[in-house]
């Protein structure tokens, strides 16, 4: 069985074929620049990589070019579309949908009834949805919910203490985010320390761009660090992270600014870059610390403390850890973020081996715990989309 995932964005367009008989992936690529100008990078294993610009002008015109270019005679890989068995679609938000699903129109009526929860992600996950059905009509169409992992939270825990009214009107309420890649790494990391989910207290560390921190007590979340939106919890790139929530009105008054505009604020101009004036890119801000810059170094500090913070608290909540796990961009590749994290943590037993870990190969499942520790400390490469084809196989069988 082939299966198609799609990972729409607001100008871009992710995609892998998978093989699931083979349980690989066959081609993948990028559109980009989508209503914009246009461009896309397609890759097969083995194979040159294929880029050129073309126009796009929007999501259909996206997954046309896709089709076009899975079935293309030079470089595609299966003859017609038809050797698509169905397409999973990753959606960041499910609100009370829970489980991922077959799209019907009921589905997506509701999905589009919750953007104004979802404004980043989800119109754009919607247009791709709507340009896959209307390209492949009769294809089974399933919905990965980044959500669904965490909708095992108890109430205490999703609950925020507002006026109780605007949960039941609104769905204020914390959701979570990320959740297909901490659904993964749960898995990978109770399979690579041979011993069932189900006996472990586990906490993932989804460290890249956005990122997320979750406790999974004996394979179900009771806690996460994202809330309503993907706003809150840690800083991130460009993201805040948690604050004051006084800060966002008297800003607003300060700076006469508007909803949207402070929304901005919150979402593109702060975290690691509004901290640093450096960029959202770790790699830049630890060049620019090493370099000396103060305020580069003032915005790592930042973020390694509010992931100590979290993971200290999440211990609290489940009295004990047996795993801390690091995952995604950051948290697979960005060593010195690891030690700083786990560095003066020995009292609650999380101890690394400093030395393995700046040396260790990446990609691979790896232990970076040191010999005496009594957590383990891994690393765990993420594979979302795996995942949301493996939903998506499971669902129209």
């Amino acid at each position: 069985m082939k299966i198609l995932v799609v990972n729409a964005g607001s100008s871009s367009l992710k995609y892998q074929l998978f093989d699931m008989d083979e349980n690989k992936v066959i081609a993948k690529g990028l559109c980009e620049k989508i209503g914009i100008g246009g461009a896309v990078t397609h890759k097969r294993p083995g194979k040159d990589d294929y880029k050129s610009e073309i126009e796009l002008k929007d999501h259909d015109d996206a997954i046309a070019l896709v089709l076009k270019l899975l079935t293309d005679s030079n470089l595609g890989v299966i003859k017609s579309v038809d050797e698509i068995d169905a397409v999973g679609h990753r959606v960041a938000h499910g609100g009370k949908l829970q489980e991922s699903m077959i799209v019907t129109d009921s589905v997506l009526r509701y999905l589009e009834s919750i953007v104004g929860i979802n404004p980043l992600h989800g119109p754009p996950a919607i247009k791709g949805i709507n340009a896959c059905r209307k390209a492949m009509p009769g294809k089974p169409m399933v919905t990965v919910f980044d959500t669904s992992f965490h909708s095992t939270m108890p109430e205490k825990s999703y609950i925020y203490a507002l006026p109780y009214e605007y949960y039941e009107k609104y769905q204020v309420r914390r959701y979570g985010f990320h959740g297909t890649s901490h659904r993964y790494v749960a898995h990978k990391a109770a399979e690579f320390v041979r011993v069932p989910l189900e006996q472990l207290l586990i906490i993932t560390c989804h460290c890249g761009n956005g990122s997320s921190i979750t406790a999974v007590d004996h394979g179900k979340v009771i806690n996460t660090a994202m809330g309503l939106t993907p706003q809150e919890g840690l800083p991130m790139g460009t993201r805040c992270g948690s604050i004051d929530p006084t800060i966002v009105t008297y800003l607003m008054k300060q700076e006469n600014l508007t909803p949207d505009q402070m929304d901005d604020v919150l979402n593109k101009k702060s975290g690691l870059l509004g901290l640093s004036g450096v960029s959202s890119d770790m790699r830049d801000v630890w060049a620019a610390a090493d370099a000396g810059n103060e305020r580069a170094k003032l915005a790592l500090d930042v973020l390694v403390q509010d992931a100590k913070k979290i993971i200290g608290s999440y211990i609290a909540e489940m009295n004990g850890v047996d795993i801390v796990l690091f995952t995604a961009g950051i948290g697979e590749n960005d060593r010195a973020f690891r030690a700083a994290v786990c560095r003066d943590m020995d009292y609650l037993g999380i101890s690394i081996d400093e030395d393995f870990n700046m040396s260790c190969p990446r990609g691979e499942n790896v232990d970076i715990s040191a010999p005496d520790a009594k957590v383990r400390t891994l690393v765990i490469p993420t594979d979302e989309e795996l995942m949301i084809a493996l939903d998506t196989l499971n669902l129209v069988k």
